[in-house]
């Protein structure tokens, strides 16, 4: 399962972006450079199950309120503060994993989320544990881009 972890991604990044922001993502090399100096924010949700794990979304802070403009149907001006970008990047994250969850289930692998949560800066680096198996998938949107970082183990 942990080999067709990469397609799932891919998928549920295309589906949530198409249906959800009427915006096309296209999967790059997982090399391509998403970090440009510029501040990032980043949705996580973690799944439990017979695989348990956690995603990532990252993207700039500008891509991020332009997520969330789409979103909620808002123009830049009428985005009022960090808040409203952190719950529409959270709801885009939990969108993306909620569709993993439901391909894992389909697979007879059942499992539940945890609650979105939000990080913000300039230099992070996510870690991952010696027990734990690591994946990014990088994607172009326009002349945006984001990275999807997976970190699951089997439980």
């Amino acid at each position: 399962m942990i080999d067709q972890l990469d397609e799932l991604v891919t998928q549920a990044v295309a589906r949530a972006f198409d249906t959800m922001l009427n915006l096309k993502v296209a999967a790059e090399p997982a090399d391509a450079a998403v970090w440009n100096g510029e501040p990032h924010v980043a949705g996580s949700v973690g799944f439990i199950g017979r695989l348990t794990g956690v995603v990532y979304i990252y993207s700039t802070a500008s891509f991020a309120r332009r997520i969330t403009c789409q979103l909620l149907g808002l123009n830049d001006e009428e985005i009022d503060g960090e808040e409203m970008v952190n719950d529409a990047i959270g709801e885009l994250t939990n969108m993306v994993v909620g569709q993993i969850k439901s391909q894992l289930s389909d697979r007879g692998m059942p499992c539940v989320l945890t609650i979105p949560s939000i990080v913000r800066g300039s230099h992070f680096v996510v870690e991952a544990v010696t027990s734990t198996t690591r994946r990014v998938s990088t994607f172009r949107c326009g002349e945006h881009r984001l990275a999807v970082e997976t970190l699951i183990k089997t439980s």
